[in-house]
This record gives structure tokens, sequence and C-alpha cells, in this order.
């Protein structure tokens, strides 16, 4: 094999893409422009650095579409799955990790293989020629944007995404706060008390959101629209969307009860999750904020046990991008004017790690049967990866078309009937029919 594939961006995406293509022979080249080019969000040089949440969301296969493309990615043998699953943390029915030895063990793992090499420095053109996968994610650094607006003639897309604080556990009022998950979920007790709780009553809610509403935030630049994906709003936005949108949404207080005040229902409840594995870091979940810096202590610091809160890390807000996937690339994630190019990952327009580093597994396999002079068709859109790639190549409308989890509304419908009722079959159908086509799909491409 002497044709080497090329890919840009060593995030979650890129990460896998070279993973999966070293791994049925091809040479790989992961060209990552940290740190010796820096951005907003990233902290380190690591691979696969997380920088917002610490989370892969649900860990369910059999009734949650993400919980059903941690499965897939799985079973294909997935660097960040298993990377996720080393370094797991208590998170109740969820898939937390602790970010900081994840990234090193991904930067690890990839520069031990003997087919991967990784170059640092920033790549600010499309290349003409060879096999290439574009991954830079969100924070596509400045000069490659402007290369792909040029090439594909069209705007780029931009919504702002925002980083939730991190605070020291120690400097947590345990007078206040308890540790459970909602309804206690988790099959363990670490599982069962992976959130810390701090409750708020009407009167501290009230005061909080008119804090929030009033706080300075962060201005953006002359002709930059906020177009924010709804599944990463800031809080203040969701508070400008109602006084009671917190509540409905990462502040509601069900499904839990406090141990220092059992008969009293709090009106409001903050939750914080675990940051890292030693429990000395935990990130308020939902919490992504645009306020500034100052702001954010004096307002944060209102939730009952922050008053003494420390900041590890502050919240902020950056910069979003993403092509218009089903107008520039085909149903092999190749760029319709330079087939030469495949792109994978966030700047795809799907949303969130886990969907970050499906489309990544898929680039690289795709890209390496290419080079081998095979022809690998994509999975089933039946399956959670093949829902993905078939939404982003044409299946969304291209007008509208904006950043997107991973879903069952992307599936195709399965024939049951019973509404409500009937929910729990009708997703254990769905996951059951993906995985028996999943393997079908992987056994044509192993």
């Amino acid at each position: 094999m002497t044709e080497t594939l090329h890919i840009i961006g060593g995030g979650m995406a890129g990460s896998e893409a070279a993973w999966q293509a070293a791994n049925v022979g091809v040479p790989v080249t992961l060209h990552e422009m940290r740190p010796k080019v820096g951005t907003f969000a990233h902290q380190t040089g690591n691979l696969g650095e997380m920088v917002c949440s610490n989370s892969f969301r649900s860990d369910d296969s059999e009734q949650n579409a993400v919980g059903l493309l941690h499965w897939e990615m799985r079973q294909a043998g997935g660097l960040i799955m298993a990377t996720a699953d080393t370094h797991r943390i208590p998170a109740g029915g969820a898939l937390a990790v602790d970010r900081e030895p994840f990234a090193e063990t991904v930067t690890a793992k990839l520069k031990a293989h003997p087919l991967i090499s990784v170059e640092y420095g920033e790549i600010t053109a499309l290349p003409d020629d060879g096999h290439w996968i574009i991954a830079t994610g969100p924070l596509t650094s400045g000069g490659l944007a402007a290369a792909i607006q040029a090439e594909t003639g069209a705007d780029a897309l931009a919504f702002f995404d925002a980083i939730a604080p991190i605070i020291h556990a120690d400097s947590i009022d345990m007078s206040k706060a308890w540790f459970q998950s909602r309804y206690d979920k988790g099959e363990t007790e670490a599982e069962r008390t992976a959130y810390l709780n701090c409750p708020m009553d009407r009167d501290t809610y009230e005061a909080f959101i008119d804090a929030l509403l009033a706080a300075e935030k962060t201005e953006f630049h002359d002709g930059e629209t906020a177009k924010y994906f709804d599944g990463c709003l800031p809080i203040e936005v969701m508070a400008e969307r109602g006084r009671e949108t917190l509540r409905h949404g990462p502040m509601k207080p069900v499904g839990l009860t406090n141990p220092h005040q059992p008969d009293i229902k709090a009106h409001a409840i903050v939750q914080l999750r675990r940051d890292n594995a030693l429990g000395t870091l935990f990130n308020i979940v939902g919490f992504q904020t645009k306020m500034k810096y100052g702001a954010q202590t004096e307002v944060l610091r209102m939730i009952p046990g922050l008053e003494e809160a420390r900041f590890a890390r502050l919240g902020g807000i950056h910069r979003n991008t993403f092509i218009n996937s089903p107008t520039l690339l085909d149903g092999q994630m190749r760029l319709k004017s330079k087939p030469n190019i495949r792109f994978a990952g966030q700047i795809t327009g799907v949303e969130g790690y886990v969907e970050s580093a499906a489309m990544g597994l898929l680039a690289g396999r795709l890209a390496a049967a290419e080079i081998k002079g095979e022809t690998v068709d994509t999975p089933p859109p039946e399956t959670a990866t093949g829902a993905l790639i078939t939404h982003i190549s044409g299946g969304a409308e291209a007008k509208t078309f904006q950043p997107m989890n991973v879903n069952f509304g992307l599936f195709p419908p399965v024939d049951l009937k019973g509404g409500r009722k009937n929910r729990p079959a009708r997703y254990k159908a769905y996951t059951d029919r993906a995985k028996e086509l999943w393997l079908k799909w992987l056994g044509t491409t192993d």
C-alpha cells in the first residue's frame, strides 16, 4: 500500500477516521494544527480533546438512538468508544468520561499505531490531489474555512456554541447540595448518585432569572448572527424565551428528593455532573453560557450550595461552522466539486461527540476502501450511522439545514401501532432492526 490517506483535524471524527483506515492497512497522516495554532475552546494539543461537556449522553442501546450509535461504533472496533469505556465515570444512565486521560489515551493509541503519523501545523488550502478527509469540526481555522467557502461558492453557515462552567468540588456547600441521579437511575450506587443537586425555592429562582437576564453578555462581531443549536442553548437565551423555560429544561425539579429537606419540594434544581474520575471537578449540566466572566461568577454563586464556588473553567462561547452537506457532498461523503476530499464530523452538520466520531468512522472506512480499489456502500438508513449519513447527504432540506443529533425521527418508521403507550416497543423495534442490519453491513466491510 503506497497511497496515504490524509486527515485534517484530530478531534473525535479525525481520530476515529485515522484509526479505522489504519486498521484495514491504509497508511494515514493525521494533520492537527494544535498546539501550534490554538482555539478559543481547546486547552491542550491532545487528539480527541473534549471542549464542552464530558458526556456522550445515553448509553441505552435498546431505547435510545444515541445509545444505539454507541453500540454500532463498539461493534466496528471504534477507538473513541473503547477509550470512553476505559475512562468511564458515573453518570446515571449516561456515558460520561474523565476528559483528560481520555484525550491522552486517544493520542497515545494513535501515535503508537504503526500506520499512523501525526503532523502538527495548520493547513489553509484545499488539496487538488491525493486522498483527504477534512474533519476540522466547529472550530475550523479561518484560512481553511475561507478556502472551503471559496471552493463551494456558498456562504459559510454558522451558529454559536456555548461551554458550561466547571467547579472545584471542594468549594460546593454539601449542607445544601446532595448526590442523586434523577429517579435514582443506574445499576450501581455510584451511578445512582452520579449528580450533585442544588435546590432553589421560588424566590431564589425568580431572583436568579432576573440576574441572568440582566447580566453582561458576550457581544458578537459585526455581521455575525447568533443561530444557536437548540441542544446547546446558552442559559440566558433559554431564560429569554420565558421565565419558566429553565424549569422545564436543565433545572427541572423532578425525580429528586432533597435529604436536607425531604418534605419540601424544590421549585427548581441545578444539577452538576462529575467531570473527572477523581471527583474533584464538576460541570453544571446544561449551563452553557455567554455571560462575561465577572457576571458568571456573580450569577452562578446565587445558586444554593455554590455561594463560595471556585471555578476551574468559566463558560464561554465560540463560533461553530458547518457546511451545507445536502448540497455539497455526495453519498460517499465526498465534496462534489473535489471528490478527492471527504468531509467528516461536526463540520458536516451532525451535532455531538458521538455523532461526529461516527461520521469519522464512516469516512475513514469509505476512504480506505476507495484507496484499496474496493467499493463499499454506506450503511442502511435503518441503522443509526446510516440515518445520519442519509440525513446529511440529501435527506435533510438544504434550505433549512441545521446541525442534528441522532434521533429516531431520522430512521425509516417501523410499523407498530399504539401511540405513546407503545413507545418502548417501537424504540426496541428500531434498535433490533438496526443492530441486525449493522452487523450485516460490517460483514461486507471488514
